[in-house]
């Protein structure tokens, strides 16, 4: 079961097609610097402008970069319809994924008994383990605290949540419930907050850009060393507030262009370049940090 720290990927493109070289070089560099984990797929990933076949050759390739090493793959398998979510979380078993992370469904509203159902439904469909992800800004309905501890305690491959709601009284919520469901964070302003609460893990956007800075981060809370932990969030605070400037991934993929770590700067509509003033902020705000290749 993956935890610990991880990257949720960017997906380069190149001339309107996945740049698979560049894809294979980034999930590398995420093994290089000590990452436990990749997820490929995922809301930073451009899950939602991506066809089927091309979610699924991002697998694909996250697997095959990542066999025979220690480090996991954690599938983005999301949907805003349950058939389709199951599709894709079978394919991520057939093809080799550890598990799961499968986001709240988006613009459809469900009520909690949706959710509960919808995420029943995926999990009983595979064997692996699933990562629940509640980001409720971007889905406009979230999980709640009850209906995670329903599904952590009824369905026996529900192992963890990705937490992006941005309230560390969820956390505790969640904690108190039941302190064996793991519980990572999705939000790299409270990486060390929920880390020093008793988190196992962050799911982060940083970490494409420093991957070996945001795992010693996650590792050194997790190993109760919370003065070194700190002193690393504090440092990544500047650029983890750039990364938001604009909505993600719009700024990480144009701070990843200006490093040098990938050779073209293209996103999917409706999502597009990032605005003068934005690409000026990260500009500036990167000349406060060594980026490594």
């Amino acid at each position: 079961m993956p935890i610990g720290a991880m990257s949720a990927l960017i997906t380069p493109f190149k001339n309107g097609k996945i740049d698979t070289q560049s894809y294979e070089y980034l999930i590398k560099r995420q093994i290089q610097y000590g990452m436990d984990a990749c997820v490929p797929a995922g809301t930073t990933g451009e899950s939602a402008t991506m066809s089927h076949n091309e979610h699924k050759e991002c697998i694909e390739i996250a697997v095959q970069t990542c066999k025979n090493t220690k480090v996991k793959v954690l599938a983005g398998a999301g949907s805003n319809n349950t058939i389709e979510a199951i599709e894709l979380a079978q394919f991520a078993q057939k093809c080799g994924a550890d598990a799961i992370l499968s986001v709240v469904p988006y613009y459809n509203k469900p009520t909690q008994e949706g959710l509960y159902r919808h995420y029943k439904a995926i999990a009983e469909s595979i064997e692996i383990p699933v990562m629940l992800y509640n980001v409720p800004s971007r889905t406009g309905v979230g999980l709640e605290v009850a209906t995670i501890l329903k599904l952590f305690h009824e369905v026996k491959n529900i192992y963890a949540i990705k937490e992006a709601s941005g309230s560390l009284e969820r956390v505790y919520a969640m904690i108190r419930g039941d302190s064996n469901l793991k519980i990572l964070s999705g939000d790299d302003m409270l990486n060390f907050n929920i880390l020093s609460l008793g988190g196992q893990g962050v799911i982060s956007v940083t970490g494409n850009l420093f991957p070996q800075e945001i795992a010693d981060l996650c590792h050194f809370a997790m190993k109760q060393n919370f003065t070194e932990s700190l002193a690393l969030s504090n440092k990544l605070y500047d650029i983890n507030e750039a990364l938001f400037y604009q909505s993600n991934p719009i700024p990480i993929k144009a701070a990843m262009y200006l490093q040098g770590l990938i050779p073209t700067l293209e996103y999917r509509l409706p999502l597009c370049e990032p605005s003068k003033e934005c690409m000026e902020m990260l500009e500036k705000t990167l000349e406060k940090y060594e980026v490594k290749k």
